[in-house]
């Protein structure tokens, strides 16, 4: 047996046993199979399966479901959370603050507990979550946290509801986008919160059409209403409207303009705030318990096909003889070396396709001034003639902030329309890239390696950006506002003599140099995103490459010490590999529960 293939009879008698025993779990709940499943994680050393198994388990029987907070940075998410359940329990701050996912789940008296990588819950006072939870005293998740929940007694959250506050989108800190992108699978329903400036960026649109794929109901706010014009908010919400439906292909309900900053700090429910409450009030009612059902489908069904690919590396590991497994392996190596060369060779064309798109931005951005800078004008001159001609300092600054305020009207809605329009130009570049990362996986599936073959989608050109937009519209503070003691007295002599017409000139200027200025860093911005993700994308291909050499390697080891122990615990180990696959479909695919 050691160092051969199996025979037709020897495989056959594997079969008959399997069959015994087959049906066991058939007629059990999910929270049953979930519990079978980590069993059968524990016996073939997949711990990670058989924690989130036991874990999900666990939310099923207490009907929990999760509600994420989802966005970029600085929408003011935790803000939003903190209104939500009626006190300052997850912190804020003018910088990226969440580091980790936070669960807000409902406790009969305040309480939170942490839990770190590879260990067991901690009660922590909630005063102390900030160490674990901040960016400040966390940075990326240095600690080493895995979990974070907080107890509440809030009504809100008394039907089984779960808020989470996930790490914002977009920050300087990678490992946050990272980790809220790992929370994706665990998530139920979703409060997406946009802002105005601008409406959606390109990294929340993808990670929305992510989270869309997999679960109905989206709530959308558009926060910070108090802060921005009704002109603004006019032009964000059909932005944003149309922009998420189009990507989601079905409508995405009422946006709703609220302000979680006047609810919380001043107790005021104004603009949608009762009627998003409302909204969530009525997705526990009437949804809470089929989505507590369906998370337990989909993760049963996602952690048990995880779990199969382990058992079906195990199996053909110990089938294979192990001088075939080395020589595999051995192949693997050298196409992926072959691929490697290739990615290197295709950054070249790369180079070409980035060059293309930057002259057709800047044949877009050409068009924008064209079409922008008149109307940005006539709007400035109607609102100079109603500022009072007073005080030359005075009327200097009040003219100089009308500039940066309709400049910034102009820029910031065209900003979000350039990130759509890279981001799909990017796709067709990223597509080639995957092409080639794909074809290599084909190539090595075709070459009997055939783990590949259970990864037909490892790579997505869908995903679209995989880098953060860093734009900020500058105002040019020093001009608006110039500090120079000649500056100021020659202004108060314009003010003096009447002149005033000379200090509107110069806010003309100001405005058109804002647009110029403001619309290049756009088109930076956009390019920086695009050569970011094509770095981050050939990374994403590089790794996979290699993951699929250390899942054969791993399953060469595990077979070598099986063999050790003579035939006869291969064939026992074979005949339970095939008895825990056949149980692992019928977790997997019996829908009875």
């Amino acid at each position: 047996m050691v160092g051969r293939r199996m025979n037709q009879s020897e495989l056959s008698s594997i079969e008959l046993d399997k069959e015994k025993g087959s049906q066991t779990h058939v007629n059990l709940d999910t929270t049953g199979k979930l519990a079978c499943l980590a069993e059968f994680a524990r016996e073939f050393r997949s711990e990670h399966v058989a924690e989130e198994a036991t874990t999900l388990a666990q939310r099923l029987t207490e009907g929990r479901f999760y509600v994420a907070c989802i966005g970029q940075f600085k929408r003011g998410k935790s803000t939003l959370l903190n209104a939500l359940v009626g006190g300052t329990v997850l912190p804020t701050g003018t910088i990226p603050v969440t580091a980790v996912p936070t669960v807000l789940r409902y406790g009969d008296s305040p309480g939170a507990r942490v839990r770190f990588r590879g260990g067991n819950w901690m009660d922590v006072p909630p005063r102390e979550l900030k160490q674990y939870v901040a960016e400040e005293y966390n940075p990326e998740n240095s600690k080493g946290v895995a979990g974070v929940e907080v107890f509440l007694p809030s009504q809100l959250l008394a039907n089984g509801m779960c808020l989470v506050d996930t790490p914002g989108l977009g920050s300087i800190f990678s490992g946050n986008t990272a980790a809220t992108h790992g929370f994706v699978p665990h998530i139920d329903a979703a409060v997406i919160v946009v802002g105005a400036d601008p409406p959606i960026a390109g990294e929340e649109l993808t990670l929305v059409e992510t989270v869309g794929k997999q679960v109905e109901h989206l709530v959308v706010l558009l926060n910070k209403a108090d802060r921005t014009s009704d002109v603004e908010r006019a032009a964000a919400v059909p932005f944003t409207r149309n922009v998420l439906e189009k990507r989601l292909g079905r409508p995405i309900g009422p946006i709703f303009e609220i302000s979680a900053y006047e609810r919380l700090e001043r107790g005021q429910k104004t603009r949608d705030w009762d009627a998003f409450v409302r909204c969530l009030q009525e997705l526990a009612a009437e949804s809470g318990g089929t989505l507590v059902h369906r998370a337990g489908e989909r993760g049963l069904r996602r952690l048990g096909e995880e779990l199969l690919a382990v058992t079906i590396e195990e199996r053909e590991a110990l089938l294979r003889p192990i001088e075939e497994s080395e020589r595999r392996i051995t192949a693997m190596r050298a196409t992926i070396a072959e691929a490697q060369q290739s990615m290197r060779e295709m950054g070249y064309l790369f180079m070409a396709e980035v060059h293309r798109l930057s002259d057709l931005l800047f044949a877009r951005r050409k068009e924008f001034l064209r079409e922008n800078v008149s109307p940005a004008r006539a709007t400035l001159e109607e609102q100079l003639s109603s500022i009072p001609r007073a005080w030359g300092p005075r009327f200097r600054r009040q003219t100089m902030h009308a500039a940066q305020r309709i400049a910034a009207e102009h820029v910031l809605p065209w900003l979000g329309k350039e990130q759509v329009f890279a981001e799909g130009e990017y796709r067709l570049v990223a597509e080639r890239l995957m092409c080639i990362g794909n074809s290599f996986l084909k190539k090595l599936a075709e070459s009997s390696v055939t783990e590949l073959a259970r990864m037909p989608n490892a790579l997505d050109s869908e995903k679209g950006f995989r880098s953060a937009s860093h734009f900020r519209f500058e105002e040019l503070i020093n001009v608006a506002q110039p500090a120079s003691p000649v500056r100021y007295m020659a202004d108060v002599v314009l003010g003096l003599v009447g002149a005033h017409s000379v200090l509107e000139k110069e806010s003309t200027d100001f405005l058109d140099y804002l647009i110029e200025m403001n619309s290049t860093r756009v088109q930076a911005d956009v390019m920086e995103r695009v050569q970011g993700s094509q770095g981050q994308l050939e990374t994403e291909i590089r790794k996979l490459l290699h993951e699929v050499t250390r899942i054969a390697a791993n399953a060469l080891e595990h077979a070598r010490e099986t063999r050790s122990r003579g035939s006869a615990v291969v064939e026992a180990k074979l005949a339970r590999i095939f008895a825990v696959e056949q149980e692992l479909n019928v977790l997997i695919h019996d829908r009875t529960s």
